[in-house]
């Protein structure tokens, strides 16, 4: 323990195990203190201030603890306490009354120190743990308030992010759509990934789905973006053959980088069903379920990726003839890009198509959510731990009664 008996009202605190500020202005009782001190097993270094200016001239200066004489020169009773908790907030304060002061120390308590002393009825053994006390306390409740300020943050990003994924617009009966969404970022809910499925007034079923490059929340609030820019325009009507280029001028306008780019690809399914539009920006084929097999639709000529300039070449449709009952997978390249054994090639497309094949002739008794479920649950298995990129799963279902 060192106990300095000169030490400046202004001198920066030693680093020590612990570092204390007495603001007494009293020589005596400032010598009693520091006598108890002595005969406590406390590592502790001492700075003593006589007012409440020099002490907050001194704090927060890494203390552990200040105590506090509620009888100053410049500031009595509570104001004291309340000056120096402005100045140090994450301090603890002790606070030291006399014989006839109980009632103030009470008060103390309430204003926010963690403990009073009585002048005269303190040892060596109650002042160190008192000590002790107020300042484990202290960084209880720091910690405390830190994890619920983490947990409110946690929750509002939840309910914010659960917000802005989609709720597909379905009326047909026929229809079922099923979805997943898994982000590559730790403890969220939303990556860039987007999807979504709107059937509009004359029975046409649109559906989209795509991926911003990146992983952090700027590629998640333009996947967002891009995603309701998308909805807006074909709620507005817009002709399909416009929505990508559209989207594509969207993406350049609110992109917080240069090189930022997308891929999309976007289904537009005719009202009866058997007929289905095909355009692709740079985006992994969809996989057609039918018949109990699986087969990787064929792609458009020209499919370049949205925000590289390539408008001119344009993104335009393959009419697709369709079954009675079919079923349609749509995907984000994290299903795919997992390795194999985890160090290994990636699963690829190809291999993806197997592990639908393989599960197509059980789709009479298995939902589209499970086998979805399956899919990621497959590629999560095989890649030997967490799939790392964002993941997104669109299933559509089309039958007699959806």
């Amino acid at each position: 323990m060192h106990v300095p008996g000169t030490a400046s009202e202004t001198e920066l605190l030693k680093p020590t195990a612990l570092r204390l500020l007495l603001v007494e202005d009293d020589d005596g009782d400032a010598f009693l203190f520091e006598d108890l001190l002595h005969d406590a097993d406390l590592d502790v270094h001492v700075a003593r201030a006589r007012t409440v200016a020099a002490a907050e001239a001194v704090l927060p200066a890494d203390v552990s603890c200040v105590v506090l004489d509620l009888g100053l020169p410049d500031a009595d009773g509570l104001a004291a306490l309340h000056r120096l908790r402005a100045a140090a907030p994450g301090v603890p304060m002790l606070v030291l009354t006399g014989l006839s002061d109980t009632a103030r120390g009470l008060e103390a308590v309430a204003a926010g120190a963690q403990d009073y002393l009585v002048k005269g009825r303190v040892d060596g053994e109650l002042l160190a743990r008192s000590i002790r006390y107020a300042v484990e306390r202290q960084r209880a409740e720091s910690v405390q308030a830190e994890l619920r300020s983490a947990h409110l943050n946690a929750e509002e990003n939840s309910r914010l992010e659960r917000g802005l994924l989609p709720r597909p617009i379905v009326a047909d009966p026929r229809l079922g759509v099923a979805t997943s969404y898994r982000p590559g970022r730790a403890r969220t809910l939303l990556g860039g990934d987007f999807y979504d499925a709107v059937e509009v007034a004359d029975g046409t079923l649109h559906l989209v789905i795509g991926d911003v490059c990146g992983h952090d929340p700027d590629a998640a609030a333009l996947g967002v973006c891009l995603r309701i820019a998308w909805r807006t325009l074909v709620l507005g009507g817009r002709e399909p053959d416009e929505v990508l280029a559209t989207m594509d001028e969207v993406l350049v306008h609110e992109r917080l980088i240069d090189d930022a780019f997308a891929t999309a690809c976007m289904v537009t399914v005719a009202p009866d069903r058997r007929t289905a539009v095909l355009r692709v920006a740079g985006h992994p084929l969809p996989v057609l379920l039918a018949g109990g097999t699986a087969t990787e639709l064929p792609g458009p000529a020209s499919r370049p990726l949205l925000g590289i300039g390539a408008r001119e070449a344009g993104w335009p449709g393959l009419t697709l003839e369709l079954p009675d009952r079919w079923e349609l997978l749509l995907y984000t390249d994290g299903l795919i890009e997992g390795r194999m054994g985890g160090v290994g090639e990636r699963l690829g497309s190809e291999r993806l198509v197997e592990l639908v094949r393989e599960r197509a002739g059980a789709r009479a008794s298995e939902s589209g959510q499970a086998l979805i479920e399956r899919l990621i649950a497959t590629a999560r298995e095989l890649n030997g731990e967490e799939l790392a990129d964002d993941v997104a799963v669109l299933l559509l279902t089309v039958g007699e009664d959806g």
